[in-house]
């Protein structure tokens, strides 16, 4: 039987290496499809959605400390304890929300491999510093599509827009 074959066109795909503290590569690579439309929707989505989990934090220390303290058991008291469990989900949330711009897994495969950390606080904006040079490509890509798109279909007589 003779296999037929059909090639697909080269993506526009954008292929981001890092090298750690040290210098050294990593095996950490950053993909970005260039002509996603969507992607300055899910950068904005992110940094909002980067807020809201700042003032959530800030939120759940306020009723943590209004509570009673309890007694101390072991190496950090009750409030304590709750201020770290609260900071878990804080440092959760954040890692969902870079996710959804770099890709899943992704936040988790910086920390480790490229910033050698845990979650910690300002992950975030560190993360988001690395990411600069990345930005304004990106923008600059959707820009291109736009563009694209209006001058194919920017020359149309208003009688064949559907209302």
């Amino acid at each position: 039987m003779k296999e037929n074959f059909i090639q697909v066109k080269e993506d526009n795909i954008q292929r981001f290496r890092f090298k750690d503290k040290f210098g050294k590569e990593t095996n950490c690579v950053l993909e970005f499809d260039m002509e996603d439309i969507e992607m300055p929707l899910k950068i904005n989505k992110s940094n909002f959605e980067h807020k809201k989990n700042m003032q959530w934090i800030k939120n759940q220390f306020v009723i943590i400390e209004k509570k009673d303290n309890g007694k101390q058991e072991g190496l950090i008291s009750w409030k304590q304890a709750q201020q770290i469990n609260a900071m878990k989900e804080f440092y959760k949330r954040e890692i969902e929300i870079l996710d959804l711009v770099i890709g899943e897994g992704k936040t988790n495969e910086i920390l480790k491999d490229v910033m050698h950390r845990k979650p910690y606080y300002s992950m975030f904006e560190d993360i988001n510093e690395l990411l600069k040079p990345i930005i304004p490509l990106l923008k600059n890509a959707t820009d291109d599509v736009i563009n694209k798109v209006k001058q194919k279909y920017g020359k149309q007589e208003q009688s064949d827009v559907l209302e």
